[in-house]
């Protein structure tokens, strides 16, 4: 009775070290895929925002109507464009209106703004020499009255862009560093527990391979098990971005998303067995007197 009272206590004892194990390495392993994604999907984040950034190209009155139609083809065919919009001066002023709350045109009697084209590019084209060459294009024209763009906000963009991605790789490294602390910490205190077996084989004339074996064996299923759940995780994650922010377009970067999960996989599976082949070496090289 005390005897198998003693073995299910002693099995409880093992199934909750093993469940610490992974629920420590889970854990690990999911922020540092978090942390990944986030690194390599700045240029995603980066892109998403370029190309909210508009150029506006104000067109003369005496502009005629084919004239205006050639312009947007021209620019619509540039491969720089990702997107064309014609803004009428009424559409302008309704617009406006409604930004300041009232109907401006009955205080001025006339319509004072000028038909518009707005004009979106894609991402690899969003610079300053870029937009500024193709500013001085579309000014030579001569029933173009202005073009504008926001080129204070493109070089802030730019500079955080490159801040954003160094903070986020010096985190993501030092997170790793830390991780790989972790589990080998978690791996090694799980071994700790069993040096007494470890030595009494020893004692017994086991080899060091025949009892690091079944500890590599056992820690390796942890760690690929620890790694499943942490990319259900990621992926769980990944689809709610997804959902909520589908600009961000996550899953049309399979090579960024392919990285994250082997690095993960390779984190739980490598590193689990590196730390358990070195913890159970340890003991295996301790007199016994030492393992007290």
């Amino acid at each position: 009775m005390a005897n198998s009272f003693q073995e299910k206590f002693q099995k409880r004892r093992v199934l909750t070290g093993y469940l610490s194990v992974v629920i420590s390495i889970s854990l690990v392993l999911f922020f540092v895929g978090i942390l990944g994604l986030f690194l390599l999907n700045t240029r995603n984040v980066a892109s998403y925002f370029k190309e909210q950034i508009v150029m506006t190209v104000f067109l003369k009155e005496t502009a005629k109507d084919i004239e205006i139609t050639q312009l947007q083809k021209k620019i619509q065919f540039q491969p720089a464009t990702k997107e064309v919009n014609f803004i009428s001066k009424e559409d302008a002023a309704a617009q406006y209106a409604r930004d300041i709350g009232e109907d401006f045109l009955e205080f001025l009697g006339y319509n004072p703004l000028l038909n518009s084209i707005d004009i979106y590019f894609n991402a690899t084209y969003v610079n300053t020499l870029s937009l500024i060459e193709i500013k001085r294009e579309l000014e030579a024209a001569n029933f173009v009255n202005e073009v504008i763009f926001d080129q204070p906000l493109i070089t802030l963009l730019d500079e955080n862009i490159l801040k954003v991605s160094y903070i986020l790789m010096l985190i993501t490294i030092i997170f790793i560093v830390i991780s790989l602390l972790l589990i080998n910490s978690s791996i090694r205190l799980s071994i700790y527990s069993k040096r007494f077996i470890i030595k009494t084989m020893q004692l017994v004339g086991a080899t060091k391979s025949f009892i690091r074996k079944p500890f590599i064996w056992i820690h390796l299923r942890l760690g690929i098990l620890s790694s499943f759940i942490s990319l259900t995780g990621l992926t769980l994650v990944l689809l709610e971005v997804n959902n909520r922010f589908p600009e961000l377009k996550m899953f049309e970067q399979p090579m960024e998303l392919a990285v994250v999960f082997g690095v993960v996989l390779f984190l739980g599976v490598g590193i689990t067995w590196i730390s358990t082949f070195f913890a159970t070496q340890r003991y295996l090289n301790l007199k016994s007197d030492a393992i007290y």
